[in-house]
């Protein structure tokens, strides 16, 4: 199954696309990848999702990459003894240490390590920023705060700390739970929610230890603030711009956005773009063109992958969400502006032979009008680096690792297939031809660019590049 467009898309399981036949059909709509959100799923749940997917990808043969993404903290005030009350502007409200019945002057706050955090000038935002306070004073038993978006605040509702830095990390111990079982699962890409700091991954690197790729959610100004060093220990990146949109002004969103994106690809490593890009089709069958144009924007900047969230769990047209983005993709990519625009975001190789060679082979491709670039990829790096350079050339990841070419699956413009490692040179050639023309990329007398790395089998070395021509058998390479 040959996809129509570079940009991948990511489309999340829920009530609405937990069985069989629809995970099926969302992956023949366009679905590359599909997120389990372990906010729902208990083990038992994302067991059956990972084996379910990995008979639909049998029966499809075609790599489809899984990522776990962990709950993360969630902060919540306690509850009211007698209902909800009401916050009027400037008045006072307290968060109590210890537990209190909550009225309209206080509540419990049963997060020990927020209230031990807290600074004055602080804000809190109450239920997705409905609220706002900011602290005025704090003994580390109370935290007083003056109220400046007030409102109606009931039990349980969320707590969000743009300002807060906590220290107690973005692993809690379900996420731990969660994780385990998601690398017992076999899942390709672990996304951490709520990074604050580059001291997050860590835990998780420690954990996972390279059985799959670890994603970082940026959702917080903190991580926006560290963010070069967050994209450092990270495998790929999430604009998370729910809460990034609830804790920053919503009109920086946009440019954060473009930063973020566009440092990622710079570095190499996959960005995906999340968050209501199409959330009026959770209820109807079409979308806002305000929408079409956020999806739009998002693969005008070269973003690897594009992610339904409720649309797809959730909502009441998951397939004709994920066809609706895939056809806007398609028709972005076949504008006369796409690739004029990624390349005047194209940043220059770093000094090294495997990314001179990858520059290479995309100029060569592009003014020879090579019919594929063929990349044999163990270990993701030569493929990474071929996607990096964003080529108007399809892009042919070839892997021995079939967890690789999972993971691969989430990677801007590359068409993953699983097949042995080239024993020779003679049989690099012989199987990047064949394999090029069995799915569809060349035909005899097409020319395509292979890029590897010598001795083969040799991990992570891009130091090869060769043209070859598919034979008259449509097969063979010369």
């Amino acid at each position: 199954m040959r996809r129509n467009r570079k940009v991948k898309i990511l489309a999340t399981l829920g009530p609405s696309s937990s069985d069989k036949d629809m995970i099926a059909r969302l992956h023949q709509a366009g679905a590359d990848c599909f997120r389990i959100n372990m906010s729902h799923t208990n083990h038992e749940k994302l067991r059956y999702y990972v084996s379910t997917i990995r008979e639909v990808e049998a029966e499809a043969g075609r790599p489809i990459g899984i990522l776990a993404d962990l709950q993360g903290p969630k902060l919540r005030v306690g509850t009211f003894a007698n209902g909800p009350v009401f916050l009027e502007i400037g008045s006072r409200f307290a968060f109590h240490r210890d537990k209190v019945d909550g009225d309209v002057t206080g509540v419990t706050l049963p997060h020990p390590e927020i209230i031990d955090a807290l600074e004055p000038g602080h804000r809190l935002l109450i239920d997705d920023g409905r609220l706002r306070l900011r602290i005025i004073e704090n003994d580390r038993k109370v935290a007083v705060a003056e109220v400046e978006v007030g409102g109606k605040i009931s039990d349980r509702k969320g707590v969000s700390l743009p300002d807060t830095i906590l220290t107690s990390g973005a692993l809690t111990e379900k996420d731990r739970a969660d994780l385990t079982a998601a690398l017992d699962a076999d899942v390709d890409w672990i996304a951490l929610s709520f990074v604050q700091r580059p001291e997050d991954l860590m835990e998780v690197h420690e954990i996972v230890d390279g059985k799959c790729g670890v994603m970082a959610k940026i959702e917080k100004p903190q991580a926006v603030e560290r963010f070069n060093e967050i994209l450092e220990l990270s495998d790929a990146i999430m604009v998370a711009r729910g809460d990034l949109g609830v804790e920053l002004p919503l009109e920086q969103v946009p440019s954060v956005q473009k930063r973020i994106t566009r440092t990622t690809r710079k570095a190499g490593k996959p960005v995906v773009v999340a968050t209501q890009m199409l959330e009026s089709m959770i209820q109807s069958p079409v979308p806002t063109r305000a929408e079409v144009s956020d999806i739009a924007n998002a693969v005008f900047e070269g973003a690897d992958a594009v992610m339904l969230s409720a649309e797809s769990a959730a909502g009441a047209y998951p397939v004709e969400a994920v066809q609706t983005m895939s056809h806007v993709a398609e028709e972005v990519e076949s504008s006369e502006h796409f690739h004029s625009i990624l390349a005047g975001q194209r940043g220059e190789p770093d000094a090294t032979p495997a990314d001179a060679i990858s520059a290479s082979a995309r100029q060569i491709a592009e003014t020879l009008g090579i019919a594929a670039l063929v990349c044999f990829t163990a270990s993701g790096a030569t493929g990474l680096r071929a996607a990096r350079e964003r080529p108007s050339t399809p892009i042919l990841a070839l892997s021995p690792n079939r967890s690789m070419a999972r993971r691969l699956a989430l990677v801007w413009g590359i068409h993953s297939v699983v097949t042995d490692d080239a024993r020779s040179l003679n049989d690099l050639v012989q199987r990047a031809s064949r394999i090029s023309a069995e799915e569809g990329f060349a035909a005899p007398g097409d020319r395509i660019i292979i890029t590897a790395g010598v001795p083969f089998g040799s991990a992570g070395v891009t130091n090869l590049l060769r043209i070859a021509t598919i034979g008259a058998d449509g097969k063979s390479g010369i």
